[in-house]
């Protein structure tokens, strides 16, 4: 790998006199400490500005605001027996707050600099070593970061106005939060790269609970503004499931028909999109590898189509359309920081089709690029069907709110544990007649989707045990003949 051309120790501190003084822009940090670095390396320099509102015993009980800046430094160490890299990143803040014991001005961001290169220089050349990206400066680059505020959340909070005082009549407690966010991210390159990002996310989570305690329901919705979540209904399905609870039947473990609405099925499904890497399949570490070596690229999965995907450009699920990498994994590289990602299908009807790899490993393998999309998206094309239709079948089984506390248990099969949470419901004749007792679960999300027998409509979904991480989901509701009940949970 060639090296960029050395920062001159004039360009520098004249960098940093002209700076120093005041806070810098976020833009203006990337390249002061660009212009710090004695070798190549890039710098991402990320904004958040966040809302939130909180409620509880039917009313709102506090909201905030955060405003966060993270700036990280890769600096590359050329070396004749391979590239080195350190990393060094700092996170402040406040609008002066930023910095390493500093105001936040350009001296700060050369001390990064220095931690990043030293940390390079101790380090054993990297394995995932490759040239930087290179590409031009986007338009938007020098642009300010996007804000979020509390405008944002008008709509909620008038709907929860709304539904508290029904809640209150009802004598049912409501509780949960709204949240609103904005990223901003900024990515610069010794070889020229300038790209920039704004990524707005929001989650509303709703519980209503007897104010007894003795029945609850949760739901929840992603969005990007929240013009798209309808507060009222979101109410009014954990108001009727909470009502499903009038009636408690205590029933055994065991393997039950169940139906998994869009959310539960986010539960198992983004722990079967994080299991996507292509080395750890590789090592026989994953469910994707291969007896005897390999992995099951090409093989069928299930016997129905499933097609599973990630696509930057995915309507309502938009996401970053080129790699921020603050640190090197698996299948991520701080080498491929700011490599367009587009459209990729890691299960193409139903057969295994991609697997994660960064620009090395990819090399290695001899397979195609495939970094990390952070979206996903699982469908069975031409499925219609509401969550209400597959229950319809039903003729004696479940239908699970959403899953809890999942954990896995054997990489090699993908075996998952968890529990059921805040509504399982009995079904008889293909209605709802009554809740259950909560249970302990243990499956394997591709065990699940190779026995599911009855596929819905794919919508937007909000995992509840991975949202924080993974917000931006879309899955289907699903009917599974034999769903794994394997020991009853005494929560409530």
């Amino acid at each position: 790998m060639s090296s960029g051309s050395p920062a001159g120790a004039g360009a520098e501190a004249g960098a940093v006199a002209g700076a120093s003084r005041r806070s810098l822009a976020a833009h203006e940090v990337a390249e002061v400490a660009l212009a710090a670095l004695r070798h190549q390396g890039v710098v991402i320099v990320s904004e958040h500005h966040g809302v939130d509102c909180r409620f509880a015993n039917n009313t709102i009980t506090t909201n905030g605001i955060r405003r966060q800046r993270r700036v990280t430094v890769v600096a590359v160490d050329p070396r004749s027996d391979g590239s080195a890299v350190g990393v060094a990143s700092a996170t402040g803040t406040g609008p002066g707050g930023f910095g390493l014991g500093g105001p936040g001005g350009a001296a700060s961001w050369v001390d990064l600099v220095r931690v990043a290169e030293a940390d390079a220089a101790a380090a054993a050349p990297a394995d995932d070593a490759a040239d930087l990206v290179a590409g031009p400066a986007a338009a938007d680059y020098a642009e300010p970061p996007v804000p979020s505020g509390f405008p944002v959340l008008s709509r909620v909070t008038a709907g929860l106005g709304d539904s508290f005082a029904r809640a209150e009549a009802d004598g049912l407690v409501l509780a949960g939060f709204a949240e609103h966010a904005v990223d901003t991210v900024y990515l610069a390159s010794t070889t020229g790269l300038r790209l920039r990002h704004v990524q707005p996310a929001g989650r509303l989570q709703v519980v209503a609970r007897t104010a007894d305690g003795t029945a609850s329901s949760w739901a929840g919705a992603g969005t990007t503004d929240f013009v798209d979540v309808d507060v009222h209904a979101m109410v009014e399905r954990v108001r009727q499931r909470v009502a499903w609870g009038g009636r408690r039947v205590e029933i055994p473990a065991g393997r039950y028909p169940t139906v998994l609405p869009p959310d539960a099925v986010a539960d198992l499904v983004c722990m079967l999109g994080d299991a996507c890497a292509g080395r750890d399949a590789e090592e026989g570490h994953s469910v994707f590898a291969a007896p005897g070596g390999g992995t099951r690229v090409g093989e069928r999965l299930t016997p129905l189509p499933f097609d599973l995907r990630g696509d930057p450009a995915e309507p309502g699920l938009r996401c970053t359309p080129f790699v921020v990498a603050g640190g090197s994994g698996s299948d991520v590289s701080v080498f491929d920081n700011g490599l367009p990602i587009g459209r990729t299908a890691w299960i193409a009807g139903g057969v295994l089709d991609r697997l994660r790899y960064h620009r090395a490993g990819a090399a290695r393998s001899q397979v195609p690029v495939a970094p990390p999309v952070d979206n996903l998206v699982l469908e069975l094309p031409g499925a219609t069907a509401s969550v209400d239709e597959l229950v319809a079948q039903v003729d004696r089984g479940l239908l699970v709110t959403c899953l809890w506390y999942i954990r896995e248990v054997d990489p090699a099969t993908l075996l998952l544990t968890g529990l059921t949470r805040d509504g399982v419901y009995l079904v008889e004749g293909g209605e709802v007649t009554g809740a259950v007792n909560n249970f302990r679960f243990n499956e394997s999300p591709l065990d699940v989707l190779a026995r599911a027998s009855v596929v819905g409509a794919t919508r937007p979904a909000l995992s509840r045990e991975w949202n924080e991480w993974f917000p931006r989901t879309a899955m289907p509701s699903l009917l599974v003949p034999d769903f794994n009940m394997s020991s009853v949970s005494p929560a409530t």
